[in-house]
């Protein structure tokens, strides 16, 4: 967890996508992340973290539904939702942050 912690402390934005891969839409969500990964490019940051693979953060933010997006700024939540996002619309909640 300590280096989510670095990764969370940016003073760029951090939108980071919790997933599962046998979720029947990841590969949707995934192209949706590198449309907004290429829309922001280096004013941001985009990060996938498999749920499965990293039980004890999930656990410890509460992820229950996947997706879950959760955009960070110097260490600090400031916009989390579950449910599927349009790359417009993620787009559009970093560029406030930026």
């Amino acid at each position: 967890m300590a280096k989510f912690g670095e990764l969370i402390s940016s003073d760029i934005p951090v939108l980071i996508d919790f997933y599962t891969e046998w979720e029947e839409d990841s590969s949707v969500v995934h192209a949706t992340l590198r449309d907004v990964a290429a829309a922001l490019g280096d004013r941001a940051k985009v990060i996938k973290i498999d749920v499965e693979k990293n039980e004890i953060l999930a656990n410890a933010l509460r992820i229950k539904g996947n997706p879950t997006f959760i955009i960070y700024k110097d260490g600090e939540m400031k916009w989390r939702q579950s449910g599927d996002q349009d790359a417009n619309t993620l787009i559009s909640l970093v560029q406030q942050y930026l």
